[in-house]
């Protein structure tokens, strides 16, 4: 009989404990419940954290996330406005805003993410579809951050966007919203995490940028080769005026020298007769050496200087 009550006590307290974790949930900071039923909801969400009771056996706990969740698009080839194809990866960040909407409406986190997965691949790909390659991928008409002269190459290049990809980013999670709003979430954030062009879209960019530097490096070789005509240029004129210069130095110093050689030539002619005898010899002199040789024939008159200093000689 002894043993019989203490197993029945056991059993006693077994079936209090269950009774009271049946009866008492705890919720978290970081969660919010939402007490069901027979499946139903039954009164208000439970979003502040603490000890909270419920009827047990009857009623279920159900435990959502309050913090912010993650949702990872998959990426999909989607067409453009100007039909040039791209693959596009997308994610964002969500909230459960409405505990008792989002049981009703969604049940669990598995069909939050599944309505999300509807929602924002069928607006990213309407988006997109609605805009250009370019508008898309660029986020503003700002010029590219380069030295001055290839800023301003390229941006003449760079045709004028709209929109642009953080606008569109934008519009598609106000749209996603505004679908989303009796689902008891709210889209917090939506981006592009990656952009990609398909092979076709791939090669004519990569031309399209291989046209764009050498358009920029002919710029600037025509640039070079005019700034080097006009160095060339400057140095030749340079050189002309240095050689002019030179020239007309040279010239005023060879007539100093001639005038000075021939006034030493006039006082040597204008002293004593002898010296200027000796004067003419010199010059007769002068010219024979630089007039005859072993094969020179001449003519002279009895009344040429020549023939005298000759005459002489002989």
């Amino acid at each position: 009989m002894k043993h019989i009550g203490i197993i029945g006590t056991l059993i006693l307290a077994g079936m209090v404990l269950i009774v009271f974790f049946q009866t008492v949930y705890v919720v978290d900071e970081t969660e919010q419940v939402v007490v069901t039923q027979f499946g139903k909801p039954v009164g208000e969400a439970v979003t502040k954290p603490g000890i909270q009771f419920k009827v047990p056996f009857i009623q279920k706990a159900n435990y959502f996330d309050k913090r912010y969740l993650e949702w990872d698009g998959d990426p999909n080839q989607i067409p453009t406005k100007d039909k040039k194809f791209i693959f596009v990866d997308t994610y964002a960040r969500w909230q459960i805003t409405d505990p008792l909407q989002f049981f009703k409406r969604l049940t669990n986190e598995r069909g939050a993410q599944s309505r999300l997965d509807d929602i924002l691949d069928g607006e990213t790909r309407n988006f997109i579809a609605n805009h250009l390659l370019e508008e898309t991928v660029r986020s503003s008409n700002r010029q590219p951050v380069e030295s001055d002269v290839i800023s301003e190459l390229i941006g003449d290049s760079l045709s004028v966007i709209n929109v642009g990809r953080d606008k569109i980013q934008q519009m598609i999670q106000q749209s996603a919203n505004k679908q989303a709003e009796d689902l008891g979430i709210a889209i917090l954030d939506f981006r592009f995490k990656r952009i990609n062009y398909v092979e076709e879209v791939r090669t004519q960019v990569y031309e399209r940028m291989k046209s764009e530097r050498f358009r920029i490096a002919d710029k600037f070789r025509s640039e070079g080769q005019g700034e080097a005509s006009r160095i060339n240029g400057e140095k030749e004129k340079k050189l002309k005026i240095i050689q002019s210069d030179a020239f007309r130095k040279a010239e005023g110093i060879k007539g100093e020298a001639d005038a000075e050689a021939a006034a030493i030539y006039a006082r040597a002619y204008d002293q004593t007769n002898s010296s200027r005898e000796f004067y003419g010899f010199l010059k007769s002199m002068e010219t024979f050496q630089n007039t005859f040789n072993k094969e020179t024939s001449v003519i002279l008159s009895t009344d040429s200087e020549l023939y005298r200093f000759l005459k002489d000689m002989k």
